[in-house]
């Protein structure tokens, strides 16, 4: 395979923290690589140095001569009173040249079940994100950047993009907490973390084998760090007692002593585990029922129809309740955690609540928090402490629990990261006592250890859980009951109690390949039978492969080069080299090209 870009000893920081120093990394053709790592570490910020839309503060990124490059961001943006077709031509060169193409990625992506006029803003997260992949892919790239792409699908959405990402000749870099999706996809892994001893940690494997990596190392730090301890405990005593430093090497042994005190400093800081403490409390007077639905029935409107979310349901919600809600965007989740809160009245039938019964909702924009006010000022309108199950807390002591250091108390909540804009929520709802949490899209950008102590959190809480996420892992973590919103065959929403939606999880993915086998029949059925291949051509074909091996070979000795480190330490070299490479590969792309023309005629599809 060959090289796509190389990154050369980039470094960047914010906010007076540095995020990563002097990495160093190479992407290859049909890379799948899951970019993870802990919230605040960059990932976000070395995507967009890939894509060119920040500079390092020290370093560069070589690309390939011609390399297109296209960038799905965290929160895509459009313009105003932009239209879906306007969005999707906006970054093509030629926007007469691309229509074809548009309305080729609009069908691929199931975006032509919506009128071409139809506004942007009208439609909802997990559409626009489809929307913003489809507006990169016309431009044809050959590396795609992709920053937490599954936040806002529904589990459909995320089984087609599993799939598309598996099925696609395109390089990846994926930012995405989503374990299964991980598992899944990549075939390396990128992790991104201050603890690691050069910042990036690369494993070849998929997300299993990075976990018994990244354990091994780690524990090989802290071997290092106690042996480093020991050391430099010797040398300490051996100063202590007076040794003078008369003789050059009694001088070298002092410096050297004083070098490995810093040295053990920096990896027992790299080695310090920061955890973020969350507790909901505990509460031994919640009620056996917390709320009660009573044969309720409930429809909303969608798209001018009604559809029945729920009919004759009856349900009780008590302490230690973990319901988990699943199914498709639009399906009316939402409606019925609106019902069941009291905030919609049902159609029918009745919700019965316990008297001062209270509801902590984490809602899935995080709408609550002030984008304006500092990150202090956030979970401390005024003055300097805040009240934590009965006990008052320094507000700053309180949001180191959650890892803010103190230069970011003072930063608008704007300037966060998603996923930390997620763990200042969470220190919000700790500070106000609840019987019931509602937690919308949780997950959405969290790290995986907050992950893994929000799950702990969670099934330790006293009182209900409700939940709604996409994250298939975090669901069979914490809940211990499903509420999956499937389609009848007439087209309408019902709910299956306590369905295993791993099952529905996999009837879907077999319904999504039976309807390609489908495809895939009636268009061989469809094609003309298959055609003799001239003398020249049939020559021309036989030989093929023997071709494109001894070019992939050559192309596998440059690209074993560029990784040299007189070359690596050299831009002009390694340009020079990209440029042949370039120049090789096209030559390669083009034999592919016409193996896959001759095939086709043999087969006559």
């Amino acid at each position: 395979m060959s090289q796509l870009l190389s990154a050369h000893n980039l470094t960047h920081s914010f906010a007076g923290k540095t995020l990563f120093k002097n990495v160093n990394f190479g992407i290859f053709e049909k890379d799948r690589i899951g970019l993870v790592g802990p919230n605040g570490a960059g990932k976000s910020t070395l995507l967009k140095i890939l894509s060119r839309h920040v500079d390092p503060d020290d370093g560069e990124v070589v690309n390939r001569r011609g390399l297109r490059v296209g960038y799905l961001a965290q929160s895509p943006a459009f313009a105003d009173k932009e239209t879906l077709f306007e969005a999707l031509i906006a970054k093509a060169d030629d926007p007469h040249e691309a229509m074809g193409k548009a309305y080729e990625w609009m069908s691929k992506l199931q975006l032509d079940q919506f009128p071409s006029d139809i506004l942007v803003s009208a439609l909802s997260g997990g559409w626009k994100k489809r929307l913003a992949l489809a507006r990169e892919l016309i431009t044809e790239p050959d590396l795609m950047l992709l920053d937490e792409p599954t936040n806002h699908l529904d589990v459909e959405s995320i089984l087609w993009l599993e799939n598309f990402i598996e099925e696609s000749p395109l390089t990846f870099v994926t930012i995405t907490h989503d374990r299964l999706f991980l598992q899944r996809v990549a075939t390396k892994i990128f992790d991104l973390d201050p603890k690691n001893p050069q910042y990036l940690l690369a494993i070849d494997g998929d997300y299993v084998k990075y976990l018994e990596s990244k354990e091994i190392l780690m524990k090989g730090e802290q071997s290092r760090e106690k042996k480093m301890k020991n050391t430099l405990r010797r040398e300490t005593e051996w100063l202590r007692r007076g040794a003078k430093a008369r003789l050059t090497k009694q001088q070298a042994r002092i410096d050297s002593a004083h070098a490995l005190g810093d040295e053990t400093a920096e990896l027992s800081a790299r080695n310090r585990a920061r955890q973020v403490r969350i507790d909901f409390g505990e509460s031994d007077k919640n009620p056996k029922k917390l709320i009660e639905a009573i044969d309720v029935s409930k429809t909303f409107v969608k798209d001018g129809q009604e559809l029945k979310v729920i009919e004759n349901f009856n349900y009780l919600i008590g302490p230690k309740t973990r319901l988990g809600l699943l199914g498709v965007n639009g399906s009316g989740k939402s409606t019925l955690i609106r019902t069941l809160l009291g905030y919609e009245k049902p159609d029918r039938g009745e919700v019965k609540m316990a008297d001062r019964i209270q509801i902590s909702y984490f809602e899935q924009n995080r709408e609550t928090l002030d984008p304006k006010k500092s990150v202090l000022r956030n979970v401390c309108s005024d003055g300097d402490y805040v009240i934590v199950q009965g006990t008052a807390v320094y507000a700053k002591s309180y949001l180191e629990r959650f890892l803010f250091s103190h230069q970011q108390m003072d930063l608008p909540v704007e300037k966060l990261s998603g996923g930390e804009q997620s763990r200042l929520r969470i220190a919000q709802i700790m500070l106000k006592p609840a019987s019931v949490l509602v937690l919308d899209e949780p997950t959405n950008d969290l790290d995986l250890d907050t992950l893994n102590v929000l799950e702990d959190a969670l099934r330790d809480f006293s009182g209900a859980v409700i939940l709604v996420t996409h994250d298939r892992y975090f669901m069979d973590q914490v809940c211990n009951e499903i509420l999956a919103f499937t389609r009848d065959s007439k087209g309408h929403p019902h709910l299956e109690k306590f369905a295993d939606y791993l099952q529905w999880e996999a009837w879907a993915l077999e319904h999504q390949q039976a309807q390609k086998a489908a495809e895939k029949k009636a268009r061989q059925e469809n094609s003309p039978k298959g055609k003799k291949l001239s003398f020249k051509e049939k020559f021309e074909l036989e030989n093929m492969e023997e071709k494109i091996l001894g070019l992939e070979s050559e192309l596998h000795q440059w690209q074993a080069e560029s990784q040299k480190p007189e070359v690596v330490s050299s831009s002009t070299k390694l340009q020079e080299l990209f440029a042949k490479m370039a120049e090789r590969q096209t030559l390669v792309d083009g034999l592919y090209a016409r193996w896959s023309e001759l095939e086709a005629k043999v087969k006559g599809t």
